[in-house]
Protein backbone atom coordinates (compact mmCIF):
# COMPACT_ATOMS: atom_id res chain seq x y z
CA UNK A 1 0.00 0.00 0.00
CA UNK A 2 1.33 3.38 -1.21
CA UNK A 3 0.22 6.60 -0.05
CA UNK A 4 -0.78 9.71 -2.09
CA UNK A 5 0.19 13.55 -1.28
CA UNK A 6 -2.81 13.70 0.99
CA UNK A 7 -1.98 10.77 2.74
CA UNK A 8 -5.03 9.09 1.78
CA UNK A 9 -3.74 5.15 1.50
CA UNK A 10 -4.42 3.87 -1.97
CA UNK A 11 -3.54 0.45 -2.45
CA UNK A 12 -1.56 -0.92 -5.44
CA UNK A 13 -3.05 -0.35 -8.82
CA UNK A 14 -2.09 -2.69 -11.81
CA UNK A 15 -3.08 -1.80 -15.90
CA UNK A 16 -5.06 -3.57 -17.65
CA UNK A 17 -3.71 -5.24 -21.08
CA UNK A 18 -2.25 -2.54 -23.41
CA UNK A 19 -4.01 0.67 -21.53
CA UNK A 20 -3.83 3.02 -19.92
CA UNK A 21 -6.43 2.09 -17.20
CA UNK A 22 -5.17 1.35 -14.04
CA UNK A 23 -7.06 -0.69 -11.01
CA UNK A 24 -6.43 -1.39 -7.68
CA UNK A 25 -5.82 -4.58 -6.54
CA UNK A 26 -8.75 -4.67 -4.10
CA UNK A 27 -12.08 -3.66 -6.24
CA UNK A 28 -15.59 -2.42 -5.11
CA UNK A 29 -18.19 -4.34 -7.22
CA UNK A 30 -21.17 -2.38 -6.72
CA UNK A 31 -24.14 -4.11 -7.27
CA UNK A 32 -24.63 -5.34 -3.38
CA UNK A 33 -25.27 -1.35 -2.57
CA UNK A 34 -28.24 -1.48 -4.95
CA UNK A 35 -29.87 -4.01 -3.19
CA UNK A 36 -28.49 -7.45 -4.75
CA UNK A 37 -30.93 -9.88 -2.66
CA UNK A 38 -32.09 -7.51 0.47
CA UNK A 39 -32.29 -3.90 0.52
CA UNK A 40 -29.84 -1.64 1.34
CA UNK A 41 -30.45 2.07 2.55
CA UNK A 42 -29.26 5.12 1.04
CA UNK A 43 -27.14 6.11 4.04
CA UNK A 44 -25.28 2.45 4.67
CA UNK A 45 -24.63 2.12 0.45
CA UNK A 46 -22.52 5.33 0.93
CA UNK A 47 -20.94 4.14 4.06
CA UNK A 48 -19.86 1.56 2.39
CA UNK A 49 -18.24 3.71 -0.28
CA UNK A 50 -16.88 5.85 1.60
CA UNK A 51 -14.97 3.22 3.17
CA UNK A 52 -13.87 1.75 0.31
CA UNK A 53 -12.02 5.58 -0.37
CA UNK A 54 -10.56 4.94 2.98
CA UNK A 55 -8.96 2.02 2.90
CA UNK A 56 -7.84 2.46 -0.48
CA UNK A 57 -9.72 1.04 -3.02
CA UNK A 58 -9.55 3.09 -6.06
CA UNK A 59 -11.38 1.02 -8.88
CA UNK A 60 -15.36 0.45 -8.68
CA UNK A 61 -17.07 -1.63 -11.00
CA UNK A 62 -21.03 -0.99 -11.76
CA UNK A 63 -23.82 -1.59 -14.42
CA UNK A 64 -27.39 -0.40 -15.66
CA UNK A 65 -28.71 -4.33 -14.55
CA UNK A 66 -27.69 -3.87 -10.65
CA UNK A 67 -30.74 -2.18 -9.33
CA UNK A 68 -32.47 -1.12 -12.27
CA UNK A 69 -29.83 1.47 -12.35
CA UNK A 70 -29.70 2.27 -8.41
CA UNK A 71 -26.06 0.78 -8.31
CA UNK A 72 -24.82 3.57 -11.05
CA UNK A 73 -26.68 6.70 -9.07
CA UNK A 74 -26.02 5.92 -5.80
CA UNK A 75 -22.06 5.18 -6.31
CA UNK A 76 -21.70 8.55 -8.86
CA UNK A 77 -23.41 10.56 -5.57
CA UNK A 78 -19.93 9.65 -4.10
CA UNK A 79 -18.10 9.33 -6.38
CA UNK A 80 -18.80 13.49 -7.60
CA UNK A 81 -17.28 14.34 -4.34
CA UNK A 82 -13.80 12.48 -5.58
CA UNK A 83 -11.01 14.52 -7.56
CA UNK A 84 -12.41 12.68 -11.22
CA UNK A 85 -8.28 11.65 -12.03
CA UNK A 86 -8.03 9.54 -8.89
CA UNK A 87 -10.06 6.83 -9.38
CA UNK A 88 -11.09 4.04 -11.67
CA UNK A 89 -14.99 3.19 -12.98
CA UNK A 90 -16.08 0.30 -14.89
CA UNK A 91 -19.79 -0.02 -16.49
CA UNK A 92 -21.49 -2.07 -19.01
CA UNK A 93 -23.74 -2.59 -21.82
CA UNK A 94 -25.89 -5.00 -23.39
CA UNK A 95 -29.56 -4.08 -21.49
CA UNK A 96 -31.35 -0.75 -22.17
CA UNK A 97 -33.40 0.15 -19.22
CA UNK A 98 -37.30 0.67 -20.31
CA UNK A 99 -39.46 2.63 -18.25
CA UNK A 100 -42.55 0.46 -17.06
CA UNK A 101 -45.57 1.02 -18.17
CA UNK A 102 -48.59 1.86 -15.67
CA UNK A 103 -47.91 2.24 -11.75
CA UNK A 104 -49.37 5.30 -10.10
CA UNK A 105 -46.65 5.58 -7.63
CA UNK A 106 -43.32 3.80 -7.06
CA UNK A 107 -44.87 1.13 -4.34
CA UNK A 108 -47.35 0.31 -7.79
CA UNK A 109 -44.51 -1.66 -9.66
CA UNK A 110 -43.99 -4.58 -7.11
CA UNK A 111 -40.32 -5.40 -6.83
CA UNK A 112 -37.06 -6.48 -8.82
CA UNK A 113 -36.72 -9.82 -7.19
CA UNK A 114 -36.97 -11.94 -9.98
CA UNK A 115 -33.84 -10.21 -11.15
CA UNK A 116 -32.08 -10.60 -8.05
CA UNK A 117 -32.69 -7.07 -6.71
CA UNK A 118 -35.10 -5.63 -3.87
CA UNK A 119 -36.31 -2.48 -5.44
CA UNK A 120 -39.27 -1.28 -7.17
CA UNK A 121 -39.79 -2.27 -10.60
CA UNK A 122 -39.69 0.92 -12.30
CA UNK A 123 -38.24 -0.44 -15.40
CA UNK A 124 -37.81 -3.62 -17.35
CA UNK A 125 -34.21 -4.57 -19.10
CA UNK A 126 -34.05 -5.07 -22.59
CA UNK A 127 -31.48 -7.15 -24.48
CA UNK A 128 -29.58 -5.16 -26.85
CA UNK A 129 -25.73 -5.41 -27.87
CA UNK A 130 -26.85 -3.34 -31.26
CA UNK A 131 -23.91 -0.65 -31.94
CA UNK A 132 -26.73 2.17 -30.96
CA UNK A 133 -27.78 0.00 -28.32
CA UNK A 134 -24.01 -0.20 -26.46
CA UNK A 135 -23.97 3.68 -27.54
CA UNK A 136 -27.21 4.46 -25.82
CA UNK A 137 -26.43 2.61 -22.74
CA UNK A 138 -23.27 4.33 -21.80
CA UNK A 139 -24.62 7.56 -22.72
CA UNK A 140 -27.50 5.95 -20.00
CA UNK A 141 -24.89 5.04 -17.38
CA UNK A 142 -23.22 7.96 -17.41
CA UNK A 143 -26.44 10.46 -17.27
CA UNK A 144 -27.40 8.08 -14.21
CA UNK A 145 -23.98 8.21 -12.47
CA UNK A 146 -23.49 12.23 -13.33
CA UNK A 147 -20.12 12.10 -14.38
CA UNK A 148 -18.34 12.79 -17.67
CA UNK A 149 -17.15 9.84 -18.58
CA UNK A 150 -16.29 6.10 -17.42
CA UNK A 151 -12.92 3.99 -17.99
CA UNK A 152 -13.76 0.76 -18.97
CA UNK A 153 -17.03 -0.60 -20.59
CA UNK A 154 -17.98 -4.26 -20.39
CA UNK A 155 -20.11 -5.87 -22.09
CA UNK A 156 -22.67 -7.42 -19.67
CA UNK A 157 -23.79 -11.35 -19.69
CA UNK A 158 -23.99 -11.76 -23.89
CA UNK A 159 -24.29 -15.66 -23.19
CA UNK A 160 -27.33 -15.75 -25.75
CA UNK A 161 -26.50 -13.20 -27.84
CA UNK A 162 -22.98 -14.35 -28.86
CA UNK A 163 -22.75 -13.26 -32.56
CA UNK A 164 -24.31 -10.30 -31.95
CA UNK A 165 -22.30 -9.17 -29.57
CA UNK A 166 -18.84 -10.03 -31.44
CA UNK A 167 -20.49 -8.41 -34.63
CA UNK A 168 -22.15 -5.48 -33.76
CA UNK A 169 -21.57 -4.39 -30.33
CA UNK A 170 -17.88 -5.21 -29.61
CA UNK A 171 -16.86 -3.10 -32.88
CA UNK A 172 -19.17 -0.21 -31.41
CA UNK A 173 -16.57 -0.32 -28.13
CA UNK A 174 -13.94 -0.96 -30.15
CA UNK A 175 -14.87 2.59 -32.07
CA UNK A 176 -15.20 4.57 -28.42
CA UNK A 177 -11.65 4.13 -27.50
CA UNK A 178 -10.33 4.94 -30.57
CA UNK A 179 -12.33 8.54 -30.50
CA UNK A 180 -10.83 8.14 -26.56
CA UNK A 181 -14.76 7.96 -25.21
CA UNK A 182 -13.42 5.44 -23.12
CA UNK A 183 -10.05 3.96 -21.82
CA UNK A 184 -10.31 -0.09 -21.98
CA UNK A 185 -13.13 -2.14 -23.33
CA UNK A 186 -14.24 -5.73 -22.16
CA UNK A 187 -16.71 -8.50 -21.48
CA UNK A 188 -18.19 -9.55 -18.27
CA UNK A 189 -19.97 -12.85 -17.66
CA UNK A 190 -20.11 -15.80 -15.04
CA UNK A 191 -18.77 -18.19 -17.93
CA UNK A 192 -15.01 -18.02 -19.03
CA UNK A 193 -15.48 -19.98 -22.70
CA UNK A 194 -16.91 -16.42 -24.47
CA UNK A 195 -14.99 -14.68 -22.77
CA UNK A 196 -11.99 -16.54 -23.91
CA UNK A 197 -13.29 -16.25 -26.84
CA UNK A 198 -13.38 -12.21 -26.23
CA UNK A 199 -9.53 -12.39 -25.92
CA UNK A 200 -8.40 -14.75 -28.78
CA UNK A 201 -10.81 -12.86 -31.45
CA UNK A 202 -11.10 -9.62 -30.49
CA UNK A 203 -8.65 -6.34 -29.22
CA UNK A 204 -10.35 -6.07 -25.85
CA UNK A 205 -8.00 -4.63 -22.86
CA UNK A 206 -9.69 -6.69 -20.15
CA UNK A 207 -12.58 -9.51 -18.86
CA UNK A 208 -14.56 -9.49 -15.91
CA UNK A 209 -14.96 -13.50 -15.06
CA UNK A 210 -17.29 -13.94 -11.93
CA UNK A 211 -17.35 -17.25 -10.16
CA UNK A 212 -15.06 -19.32 -12.36
CA UNK A 213 -11.65 -18.96 -10.92
CA UNK A 214 -12.39 -19.05 -6.84
CA UNK A 215 -11.07 -21.76 -4.08
CA UNK A 216 -14.33 -24.09 -5.07
CA UNK A 217 -13.72 -23.54 -8.87
CA UNK A 218 -10.75 -23.12 -11.48
CA UNK A 219 -12.93 -23.48 -14.63
CA UNK A 220 -10.87 -20.56 -15.95
CA UNK A 221 -7.61 -21.89 -15.52
CA UNK A 222 -8.58 -24.34 -18.93
CA UNK A 223 -9.15 -21.85 -21.28
CA UNK A 224 -9.51 -17.83 -19.80
CA UNK A 225 -6.56 -17.32 -17.82
CA UNK A 226 -3.48 -18.62 -20.24
CA UNK A 227 -5.57 -17.01 -23.32
CA UNK A 228 -4.95 -13.66 -20.92
CA UNK A 229 -1.32 -14.09 -19.86
CA UNK A 230 -0.35 -15.31 -23.57
CA UNK A 231 -2.22 -12.36 -24.95
CA UNK A 232 -0.74 -9.69 -22.32
CA UNK A 233 -4.72 -8.96 -21.21
CA UNK A 234 -6.00 -8.94 -18.01
CA UNK A 235 -8.44 -10.22 -16.12
CA UNK A 236 -11.03 -9.24 -13.12
CA UNK A 237 -12.32 -11.85 -10.93
CA UNK A 238 -15.46 -10.99 -9.66
CA UNK A 239 -17.79 -13.66 -7.43
CA UNK A 240 -14.25 -14.67 -5.55
CA UNK A 241 -16.82 -15.47 -2.52
CA UNK A 242 -18.81 -17.57 -5.00
CA UNK A 243 -22.50 -16.03 -4.25
CA UNK A 244 -21.41 -16.05 -0.23
CA UNK A 245 -20.46 -19.95 0.00
CA UNK A 246 -16.47 -19.11 0.44
CA UNK A 247 -17.43 -16.46 3.15
CA UNK A 248 -19.62 -18.08 5.51
CA UNK A 249 -19.81 -22.01 4.72
CA UNK A 250 -22.87 -23.19 5.93
CA UNK A 251 -26.25 -25.10 5.35
CA UNK A 252 -28.20 -22.60 3.32
CA UNK A 253 -25.51 -20.53 2.21
CA UNK A 254 -25.70 -19.10 -1.31
CA UNK A 255 -23.64 -20.58 -4.44
CA UNK A 256 -23.51 -19.11 -7.98
CA UNK A 257 -26.58 -16.96 -6.74
CA UNK A 258 -28.89 -20.18 -5.61
CA UNK A 259 -28.48 -22.19 -2.29
CA UNK A 260 -25.30 -24.37 -2.08
CA UNK A 261 -25.45 -28.33 -2.84
CA UNK A 262 -25.08 -29.82 0.25
CA UNK A 263 -21.64 -31.36 -1.15
CA UNK A 264 -20.21 -27.77 -1.71
CA UNK A 265 -20.92 -27.01 1.59
CA UNK A 266 -19.00 -29.75 2.95
CA UNK A 267 -16.63 -29.05 0.63
CA UNK A 268 -16.30 -25.36 1.86
CA UNK A 269 -16.32 -26.38 5.52
CA UNK A 270 -13.41 -28.75 4.94
CA UNK A 271 -11.24 -25.81 3.28
CA UNK A 272 -12.42 -23.81 6.48
CA UNK A 273 -11.08 -25.91 8.95
CA UNK A 274 -7.57 -26.23 7.19
CA UNK A 275 -7.10 -22.09 6.77
CA UNK A 276 -8.31 -21.89 10.30
CA UNK A 277 -5.68 -24.15 11.27
CA UNK A 278 -2.88 -21.84 9.74
CA UNK A 279 -4.87 -18.79 11.22
CA UNK A 280 -6.24 -17.70 8.27
CA UNK A 281 -10.43 -16.94 7.81
CA UNK A 282 -11.47 -19.23 4.72
CA UNK A 283 -12.70 -15.28 3.36
CA UNK A 284 -9.14 -14.36 2.97
CA UNK A 285 -7.65 -17.39 1.23
CA UNK A 286 -10.28 -16.80 -1.01
CA UNK A 287 -9.85 -12.94 -1.42
CA UNK A 288 -6.21 -13.58 -1.76
CA UNK A 289 -6.21 -17.36 -4.01
CA UNK A 290 -6.83 -15.48 -7.51
CA UNK A 291 -3.54 -13.79 -7.35
CA UNK A 292 -1.69 -16.92 -8.25
CA UNK A 293 -1.98 -16.33 -11.70
CA UNK A 294 -0.24 -13.77 -13.30
CA UNK A 295 -2.91 -12.48 -15.44
CA UNK A 296 -5.11 -11.51 -12.72
CA UNK A 297 -5.56 -7.62 -12.31
CA UNK A 298 -7.89 -7.13 -9.33
CA UNK A 299 -10.35 -8.69 -7.59
CA UNK A 300 -14.15 -7.36 -6.98
CA UNK A 301 -15.32 -7.64 -3.60
CA UNK A 302 -19.10 -7.15 -3.18
CA UNK A 303 -19.92 -5.15 0.01
CA UNK A 304 -23.50 -3.45 1.38
CA UNK A 305 -21.38 -1.98 4.66
CA UNK A 306 -18.74 -0.26 5.59
CA UNK A 307 -17.76 -3.41 7.91
CA UNK A 308 -17.59 -5.67 5.38
CA UNK A 309 -15.32 -3.11 2.78
CA UNK A 310 -13.30 -2.79 6.17
CA UNK A 311 -12.86 -6.41 6.99
CA UNK A 312 -11.38 -7.02 2.52
CA UNK A 313 -9.14 -4.62 3.00
CA UNK A 314 -7.97 -6.31 6.40
CA UNK A 315 -8.46 -9.62 4.54
CA UNK A 316 -5.98 -8.31 1.76
CA UNK A 317 -3.60 -7.47 3.76
CA UNK A 318 -3.36 -10.65 5.80
CA UNK A 319 -0.12 -12.81 5.58
CA UNK A 320 -1.23 -16.20 4.38
CA UNK A 321 1.57 -18.90 4.66
CA UNK A 322 2.34 -20.85 1.90
CA UNK A 323 2.18 -24.07 4.48
CA UNK A 324 -2.06 -23.49 3.92
CA UNK A 325 -1.90 -24.07 0.33
CA UNK A 326 0.08 -26.89 0.85
CA UNK A 327 -2.22 -28.61 3.14
CA UNK A 328 -5.28 -27.59 1.04
CA UNK A 329 -3.34 -29.71 -1.99
CA UNK A 330 -2.92 -32.73 0.95
CA UNK A 331 -6.32 -32.59 1.53
CA UNK A 332 -7.55 -33.09 -1.78
CA UNK A 333 -9.06 -29.51 -1.22
CA UNK A 334 -6.66 -27.77 -4.27
CA UNK A 335 -5.80 -29.20 -7.01
CA UNK A 336 -1.83 -29.76 -7.57
CA UNK A 337 -1.75 -28.00 -11.15
CA UNK A 338 -3.44 -24.26 -10.03
CA UNK A 339 -1.49 -21.62 -9.08
CA UNK A 340 -1.42 -20.08 -5.55
CA UNK A 341 0.07 -16.78 -3.86
CA UNK A 342 3.39 -16.78 -3.04
CA UNK A 343 4.62 -15.59 0.43
CA UNK A 344 1.77 -13.71 0.32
Amino acid sequence: MHTTDHAEPVLPRRTLGRSDVAVTALGFGAAAIAGLLSPVDEDDAAAALEAAWGVGIRYFDTAPHYGLGLSERRLGAVLRTKPRDTYTVSTKAGRLLVPTEGGGCEGDFGDDLAHGFAVPATHRRQWDFSGDGVRRSLEESLTRLGLDRVDLVLLHDADDHEEQAFREAYPALEELRSQGVVGAIGAGMNQSRMLTRFLTDTDVDAVLCAGRYTLLEQTALGDLLPAAAARGKSVIIGGVFNSGLLADPRAGAMYDYTAAPASLVSRALRMQTVTVQHGVPLRGAALRFPFGHPAVASVLTGACSAAQVRDAAAQMQRTIPDVLWQALRSEGLLPPHVPVPEGA
